[in-house]
């Protein structure tokens, strides 16, 4: 039977350094799944989770050297790499237009009787799009999407208070579009 190496965190950094191949399997079994998670909070579909996860320990692999203990923990620097590579997945070209040209997916067929429609969002999406890049995307994720102003905070990497200051200037600025 084989024993599991265990290596304190100043360990796996200085062995990471050196390029040891052993060390990078260790980060990967330890951390793969704890950052997949925080990826796949942000990007919903699983399989390009995955991809972004590869990325990631690809980047952990090429910027091992610009870690440094002085401004945090090797899980919090790991952390943030995933958090903006997952970011920049979800704002990405490929993905929005990945995201428009979905097949339809069984419960359309399901509602295709349904004489229910969501009035309220008629025409909405063309005047959201009328609205600055800042605020369209809060308008976005919040009210197409269901993310809370926390989750969005966290998402965009912007203080709370900004979202919440952005999401009611948006909303005056929607007020004054639909009126016109």
């Amino acid at each position: 039977m084989e024993t599991l190496k265990k290596y304190t965190e100043t360990e796996l950094v200085m062995l990471l350094k050196q390029r040891d191949q052993s060390a990078y399997g260790y980060l990967y079994d330890n951390y793969s799944g704890a950052l997949l998670s925080v990826i796949h909070n942000i990007v919903s579909d699983m399989e390009l989770a995955n991809d972004v996860l590869q990325e990631v320990f690809i980047k952990i692999w090429r910027q091992i050297e610009t870690y440094s203990d002085t401004k945090g923990r090797l899980f919090t620097w790991m952390l943030n790499i995933s958090r903006n590579a997952s970011i920049d997945t979800v704002r990405s070209k490929g993905f929005q237009n990945s995201q428009q040209n979905q097949e339809l997916s069984e419960h359309v067929y399901e509602n295709s009787g349904s004489i229910q429609m969501a009035t309220d969002q008629i025409g909405l999406r063309k005047v959201v799009h009328q609205l600055r890049d800042e605020y369209r995307v809060l308008v976005e994720l919040t009210y197409f999407q269901g993310y809370t102003q926390d989750e969005i905070s966290k998402m965009l990497d912007i203080p709370l208070g900004t979202v919440k200051t952005r999401l009611r200037n948006a909303l005056i600025q929607l007020r004054t579009v639909i009126k016109e």
